[in-house]
């Protein structure tokens, strides 16, 4: 681990993300475990199966991000194009790799099934890539520069996604405390913003809730310092306890 700040982007890929016909969850488990590892979640794009759209995403996220990890769309269908696109970005041929053909080849083989032209387009990948594993289906994912490419299905995500992590740079966490504030964010948000200002190493968030026919907000104060981080909460605690008093004179 170090000091410094480590960035990353998601990109989404699937015309179904986008029609509603799939719920995304791949989004929420990667947000969680960056978080977990200290890499700050930036961005993410949900993008169709549109190669020229693929590539323009992922060449901006991929040149201002530290990493960009990416869902969807290494499967044996003809709209499983991202193997496709990635190659595109990165100006390299996309082709059969010979380690991802005998591994599915012996998987299917073993299943007394027939390792079929559709199956084999799992097996494609940018030239120069390595493989991310699956221990969910054997198609691997792949990495290519600083861009990690694997499935849309949720349980086959994660698990990549756990072989990756630890191959990764992560930096310092950030720190998090939750203040539950029993007023809404119109009455917070002039003494907010000045303990915002006061406070500048610091995020502070406002997540207002209704409940009972009256408006609440949940303060969620966050930094990587921790005497930063306790100087704004109790700042913080401080402005609910002086509003508590006064709605009560």
């Amino acid at each position: 681990m170090t000091n410094e700040i480590v960035s990353a982007a998601m990109l989404a890929i699937g015309d179904e993300l986008l029609s509603g016909r799939t719920k995304d969850k791949n989004i929420g488990h990667l947000a969680d475990i960056l978080t977990a590892v200290g890499i700050d979640l930036k961005e993410v794009r949900i993008v169709p199966d549109e190669e020229d759209r693929i590539v323009d995403a992922l060449n901006a996220l991929r040149g201002t991000y530290d990493y960009v990890f990416t869902s969807g769309g290494i499967g044996p269908t003809h709209d499983d194009i991202t193997a496709d696109a990635i190659s595109k970005a990165f100006g390299v041929p996309c082709e059969h790799d010979a380690k991802a053909m005998k591994l599915m080849g012996d998987n299917y083989a073993a299943r007394g099934m027939e390792f079929t032209e559709s199956r084999q387009r799992m097996a494609r990948m940018p030239r120069g890539s390595v493989h991310i594993d699956n221990p969910v289906s054997t198609a691997p994912g792949f990495n290519i520069g600083n861009v990690y490419v694997m499935a849309g299905v949720p349980s086959i995500f994660q698990a990549m996604l756990d072989n990756v992590i630890p191959t990764l740079k992560v930096g310092k966490q950030l720190l998090s405390r939750s203040i539950n504030c029993p007023f809404g964010e119109g009455t917070i948000a002039i003494p907010l913003r000045d303990i915002q200002t006061a406070h500048p190493d610091t995020i502070i968030g406002s997540y207002p809730k209704y409940e009972n026919n009256k408006f609440s907000t949940e303060l969620v104060v966050r930094a990587r310092d921790e005497d930063k981080l306790v100087a704004a909460e109790q700042a913080v605690r401080a402005m609910v306890e002086q509003l508590s008093v006064a709605q009560q004179i």
